[in-house]
């Protein structure tokens, strides 16, 4: 991106007020101490030198909140009690010096209001999945979003990874001819037994607490990763689904293993399954989608290898960081063929092309198509009418339910 620095002529004389080649200056909500994702977003932030922390209200808790910000070398004059303080006071701070955005990592029940709050006062907003904690709520942040116009991403951190947008362009490219199953399914195994009674493991605490998870359990924690992933590589919508989910585990307030049956806009059929209660499985999220002339199969645990398959011909093998790949792999691939790539960098090029949107708009300058392939409040609208019609199919007596937003 070209150097840009805006001025503004006094009596004859520049004066510089800013420059946009600088770093994007990032607010945290949440993701303090303790805190598993909060780390995993800081981390994917940094990893390009496009942004940089400079405040957050770490925690609900004000202590705490100003601990974490000690051990983030945080100036203590910008390391807030709450949210609120947090927008109020960093708005009222000079524009070269205020934060640009605020990514917010909190529980579901917390991801509205603060969001909400940042776009009306100015910050575009990072936010965590799912983006809220009822349908009703998605589609008011929808709103905000168009009415501000401020960028908004939504960290579906899995199709960020560089071969999962190689399958998009070649799937939605023809590759595969009409097609006609997309089978996704996402095991994990940390639920098996009744963790969230232990007073170490927040992470599962919350996530089966209906009162900070929302009305789903696996199917709103994993389960809409899938859903979102099928969507993205296929580019068709599911227009119906048949669920059946379970609470295995006893003493469970939520869902921990489901699987849902879908038909899509074209026809076409599919399978999703999320289980968290899938023992000596670790994050094994994979895909597989079949058309009329072919395959194709993606893993997590082998992320930078893509799988191709067609009738009376050899396997094709594909690989990330190679030449052959389309323009936007190759733009969200940092090392060459062999040095593999994972998580973090998958999470960090939704927070890059974020930045370079961001960017962008402050230079008053159009960003690149390739900068725009970021989940948005789109995705997240669909996120949680994933959320709720899978909870009323599954309760349902009838054997299809229409997918309705």
């Amino acid at each position: 991106m070209k150097q840009f620095v805006r001025i503004k002529i006094l009596s004859n004389s520049l004066t510089v007020i800013y420059c946009y080649m600088r770093k994007l200056r990032m607010g945290m909500i949440g993701g303090g101490a303790g805190a598993f994702i909060g780390v995993i977003h800081r981390m994917a932030a940094i990893m390009d030198g496009e942004i940089e922390l400079v405040c957050g209200a770490l925690s609900s808790d004000p202590q705490k909140s100003k601990a974490s910000g000690k051990d983030l070398n945080l100036d203590p004059g910008r390391v807030y009690d709450s949210y609120q303080e947090m927008i109020a006071k960093e708005k009222e701070l000079p524009e070269h010096t205020r934060m640009d955005f605020v990514s917010i990592v909190t529980p579901n029940h917390v991801h509205f209001e603060p969001a909400k709050l940042a776009m009306e006062n100015g910050f575009h907003v990072v936010l965590d999945k799912p983006m809220t904690f009822t349908l009703a709520e998605a589609k008011e942040l929808k709103e905000v979003v168009q009415k501000t116009g401020k960028y908004f991403c939504l960290t579906h951190t899995y199709t960020g990874y560089p071969l999962v947008k190689e399958a998009r362009v070649q799937v939605r490219g023809g590759r595969l001819g009409n097609i006609r199953k997309i089978l996704v399914t996402y095991p994990q195994g940390w639920l098996t037994s009744f963790v969230e009674g232990s007073q170490d493991n927040k992470q599962a605490s919350w996530r089966t607490d209906p009162s900070k998870s929302g009305i789903a359990g696996g199917m709103g924690d994993i389960g809409t990763h899938a859903f979102n992933l099928a969507e993205y590589i296929s580019g068709l919508k599911v227009t119906q689904m048949s669920a059946d989910l379970h609470i295995v585990v006893e003493g469970r307030k939520l869902d921990d293993d489901g699987a849902v049956l879908l038909k899509f806009e074209n026809g076409a059929t599919g399978v999703l399954i999320a289980s968290q209660i899938m023992a000596g499985e670790e994050n094994n999220l994979n895909i597989k989608i079949y058309g009329d002339q072919g395959g194709m199969k993606w893993y997590q645990h082998d992320p930078n290898t893509l799988i191709f398959i067609a009738p009376g011909k050899p396997v094709e093998t594909w690989r990330a960081g190679t030449n052959y790949l389309s323009e936007v792999a190759k733009h969200n691939t940092r090392i060459t063929a062999g040095h593999p790539e994972g998580y973090v960098e998958a999470f960090a090029n939704h927070y890059r092309n974020f930045a370079l949107c961001v960017k962008a708009q402050l230079q008053g300058e159009k960003p690149k198509q390739e900068w725009l392939d970021f989940p948005g409040v789109e995705d997240g609208v669909r996120g949680m009418a994933f959320i709720e019609n899978v909870i009323a199919s599954s309760k349902s007596q009838d054997k299809w339910t229409p997918f309705t937003v």
